[in-house]
Order: C-alpha cells, then sequence, then structure tokens
C-alpha cells in the first residue's frame, strides 16, 4: 500500500455528512469552527475537513477575516483544518447574521439562501471526519485553506450529481457509498494539491514527491513492526544515511526513527479503536517486543493507556 492510502486508512478518513444550498444574489453565509459543528453532524470524529463545491454560477469563498476567492462551476475550497470561513455572492458580501450555528439536514434537504429571484449559485457542502491524535501527519501538511479549479475537467464532475442522486433515492448501503464518495473527492483534491506544490514546499506530502524520502515512506509503512535501523533504511531506499536522514527531516520535519516511533502509536491506537486485539498482540504489530514497554511509550504519547484509549473510543450505545 502506497503512504497516502495507508494514511488515510490509519487516521480513519471516515464518515461523510452533505447538504445542498441554493443561493440568490445577494447573499451571504459564514460557517462556524467544525469542531463547534461537530457533535451535531459527525459527532464520532475527532477532526473534521469541510469543504464546498460549486455546481453552478458564481460565488465567493474564504476563510473568515481573510480576502475570498471567487470560485467557478467545477471548482473545489477546502478547509482543511475546520476554520471558520465565509462563502458569498461576491468578495465582502456580508447579509445580516447569516451565521451557520446550526447543523443543517442531511441531503435531500436543501438550504436556500438569498432572495426569492433567480439562483445565482449552486453547491454542495461537506464534511469529512478523521482522527487528530496521536499523529497525523496529513493535517500538518495541509494549509488552512485549498482551491483547486476545473474538477470538472477530470472525472469527478459528477461527484455532485452523484451525492444528490445517491442521498435522495436512499437506497440500500447509501452512507458507506456516500463515505467512500467523499473520500475518493478528498483524495483527488490531494493529487491535485500535490502536483501543484512549489520545488520549495516541505511537509509529508512534499516527501511523497521525493524519490528517496517516499521510498523510506512506503518501506516504513509497509513494515511498521520491522526493527528498523537508519542504515537499513537508507539501504533499501537506495540512498546513503546522512542523505536519507537531510532529506527526510528537511521534507517530513523530523528524523525517520522518530517519524517510525510516531506513526507506530497511530497504527496501535487505530488498531485500539476498530479491533478488539489483545494489547500484547497489538504491541507486537508495531514492534514491541513487550507489552509493559508499549504501554509505557503509548500512555507517553497520547497520555492514555492502551486500555483506557480504546475505552474512551468505544461506541455508545443508547
Amino acid at each position: 500500500m502506497d503512504p497516502l492510502s495507508d494514511l488515510l486508512r490509519v487516521v480513519r478518513l471516515d464518515g461523510a455528512f452533505f447538504f445542498a444550498v441554493e443561493a440568490a444574489d445577494p447573499w451571504s453565509v459564514e460557517s462556524l469552527p467544525a469542531r463547534e459543528l461537530s457533535p451535531r453532524i459527525l459527532p464520532a470524529a475527532e477532526h473534521i475537513i469541510s469543504y464546498h463545491i460549486l455546481t453552478e454560477g458564481r460565488c465567493y469563498g474564504g476563510l473568515l477575516g481573510e480576502e475570498q476567492v471567487e470560485l467557478a462551476p467545477g471548482d473545489v475550497i477546502v478547509f482543511s483544518h475546520g476554520d471558520p470561513h465565509v462563502m458569498s455572492s461576491g468578495r465582502g458580501v456580508r447579509i445580516g447574521p447569516d451565521v451557520n450555528s446550526a447543523a443543517p439536514e442531511r441531503y435531500p434537504h436543501t438550504l436556500v439562501l438569498g432572495t426569492d429571484g433567480p439562483r445565482g449559485a449552486s453547491f454542495v457542502c461537506g464534511f469529512l471526519g478523521c482522527d487528530r491524535r496521536p499523529f497525523n501527519p496529513l493535517l500538518s501538511a495541509l494549509p488552512r485553506q485549498i482551491h483547486i479549479r476545473g474538477m470538472s475537467n477530470a472525472w469527478l464532475g459528477s461527484f455532485p450529481q452523484q451525492v444528490i442522486e445517491e442521498s435522495r433515492l436512499g437506497r440500500a448501503g447509501a452512507d458507506t457509498v456516500l463515505t467512500r464518495m467523499a473520500e475518493l473527492m478528498f483524495i483527488e483534491v490531494l493529487r491535485r494539491y500535490i502536483d501543484d506544490l512549489p520545488p520549495e514546499q516541505t511537509g509529508w506530502l512534499a516527501g511523497l514527491r521525493d524519490e528517496v524520502v517516499s521510498r523510506a515512506l512506503t518501506l516504513l509503512h509497509a513494515r511498521p513492526a520491522h526493527p528498523w535501523t537508519l542504515a537499513e533504511l537508507a539501504l533499501e531506499a537506495a540512498s546513503s544515511r546522512s542523505s536519507l536522514a537531510k532529506r527526510f527531516t528537511d521534507l517530513v520535519g523530523q528524523p525517520p526513527m522518530q517519524y517510525l516511533t510516531q506513526w507506530r502509536m497511530q497504527v496501535a491506537a487505530n488498531l485500539l479503536a476498530q479491533s478488539g486485539a489483545k494489547v500484547a498482540t497489538i504491541s507486537a504489530e508495531v514492534g514491541y517486543d513487550s507489552e509493559a514497554a508499549f504501554s509505557r511509550a503509548f500512555k507517553k504519547a497520547t497520555g492514555l493507556a492502551p486500555g483506557g484509549w480504546r475505552e474512551a473510543r468505544r461506541p455508545t450505545r443508547s
């Protein structure tokens, strides 16, 4: 499995919530921080990524207090850290206290903004949940806002229409289909973002573009339980130890072995939350010969013992 796919699996990129918006000029709507909406839309998610896909018309969007960007049909704007943001019919347009403080109803409900006049914009609003702790290098690598133009030129062009159809028909398995569609949309956004990164960009995603660092990440993700040393990792990544250490640290932000330790904790956290495996089994799966040593490392990384972490993430029953 490639590192990006593995990361998205282990940080549990999951859960999807959509609603439609039809807006007549002039209009504006502000969104609260996603963490304040999460109890009502994706209560099981530790972190929420919000996004909007413009399907018709024109509008402007951006982080609250910062300059908005113009969106054309097929554009996607993603707020990676769930910051408060504003969408409007014009740059700087603010009409009334249209703050989206309540959780909108999921599809097939449509939120109508503005007057009763002709619609100036139609867009899909979505939320996608993921883990933030103990280690999610993707979130730290993403900017607060990503604007991708012309997604309609790719296979994703039919995404909003497919979302509407799945939501309104209510067929068996619709929730799973919608979640997978949202995941595919987000992966396509990440691909486009990686392709457009400037050469001097650093971060986990930039590391995927580097031949040596990408090979090292692939090896670490493929075999997290292996007793890696820098020398062995460099040999398998076809690099010298000094070159690998420098390139990895410069791009990813930490040395390879430190990254491995943190990644093992994320893999373990996911297994504790998603499986009924014994702690001893999980500790072995992430490279610890001693359950006690693993428990100490896990508590140091998360503040909770493995059993406490599992209990805290056990689904509540009504």
